[in-house]
């Protein structure tokens, strides 16, 4: 299984690379055409975005290296995930609407905890109708990170849902303080009327 995992991470890491030579082709074609393929630029950068912290969450989970678990302002990371989607929501005609509660530090991974985010509200972009909604509030030891949409909802709800919501819920599990460790769900029967992913970090 580690074998698999090891080759897997490899061709992780090539195809990286190739998005990157993809993004350098992509932006020359900009100049000598003088057109907009923004989305197109934005598409590969959070593809290789996204890779980069799979291998760096695969490298937490052979463990060769920690979780960085340092106090972050929550009110600073939810402004962070408005500001990465901003553009690509806009050019969809969504609205992302972001609560949050509180503004404790709390202690987390941040680069790992903003890749969740940002992909759980990229997800919900692609089944929204118009409005995505990003909340975070403290419940008693837990930290509580939701994402909601008012798309269809899921059709199914299996235990996971690919290997990036494999790999977040094992991130999720490995924060642990006080005898409490994170998880990760999604569910039907957002106050939006469509999709909930949740994340609960202690």
């Amino acid at each position: 299984m580690q074998k698999l995992l090891d080759i897997l991470a490899s061709g992780i890491h090539d195809a990286k690379n190739q998005l990157f030579i993809a993004e350098s082709l992509i932006s020359d074609a900009e100049k000598r055409h003088s057109i907009d393929l923004a989305e197109a630029r934005y598409a590969l950068e959070s593809a290789a975005n996204r890779m980069s912290r799979m291998l760096t969450s695969y490298r937490v989970m052979r463990h060769e290296s920690r979780l960085s678990l340092l106090p972050v302002i929550v009110s600073d990371l939810c402004a962070e995930i408005a500001l990465d989607q901003r553009n690509h929501l806009a050019h969809r005609n969504l609205a992302l609407d972001v609560e949050c509660t509180t503004d404790e530090a709390w202690p987390l991974d941040r680069d790992l905890v903003i890749d969740m985010l940002n992909n759980a509200v990229q997800n919900a972009g692609r089944h929204a109708r118009q409005r995505i909604r990003l909340t975070a509030e403290q419940q008693g030891e837990m930290l509580v990170f939701k994402v909601d949409d008012d798309g269809p909802g899921f059709a199914n709800l299996p235990p996971s849902r690919g290997t990036g919501l494999l790999l977040a819920a094992e991130l999720a599990r490995m924060h642990v303080r006080r005898g409490h460790c994170g998880s990760l769900t999604l569910s039907n029967g957002s106050p939006l009327g469509g999709a909930r992913f949740e994340l609960r970090l202690p």
